[in-house]
């Protein structure tokens, strides 16, 4: 298996951060190592981050980030309290977009459909420097 970790800085805002092209050249590479076929797997190592294939540019993650406003409003009604109002939904976050995502590589491309991306989903302003680790299992 080979891996990588990139660095993505998600701003001190709630954001929906395109990683598509990074993991498309890594799923290029590793996969014209090992013969072009396998699985990408994309994880988010942090406890208020997710993971989503989502249309981008499109409304669509203007869109997600409404409704997980109103699923999870930056209030004071959150237990686990420290860092900026409401910052206790952040934790809650990766229960609905999980922390990680597979994609199949076929050829060395990842096999996304026409609309897809791959993106980080990040409600956080208190922590805008995040990780994700890029792992290709050969096919």
């Amino acid at each position: 298996m080979r891996s990588k970790v990139i660095r993505v800085t998600t701003g001190g805002r709630e954001t929906v951060h395109d990683i598509t092209s990074e993991c498309a050249s890594f799923a290029a590479e590793a996969g014209r190592q090992a013969g072009g076929d396998g699985l990408l797997h994309v994880f988010v190592p942090h406890a208020t981050a997710g993971v989503a294939l989502i249309e981008l540019g499109s409304g669509s993650d203007e869109d997600l980030l409404a409704a997980l406003a109103d699923l999870l409003p930056a209030d004071d009604r959150w237990r686990h309290r420290h860092g900026s109002r409401g910052h206790g939904r952040s934790h809650v976050l990766p229960a609905l977009v999980p922390p990680y995502a597979t994609i199949p590589v076929i050829g060395g491309r990842m096999a996304l459909g026409t609309w897809q991306s791959v993106a980080v989903v990040d409600l956080n302003v208190d922590n805008p420097d995040r990780q994700v680790r890029l792992s290709f299992l050969a096919g």
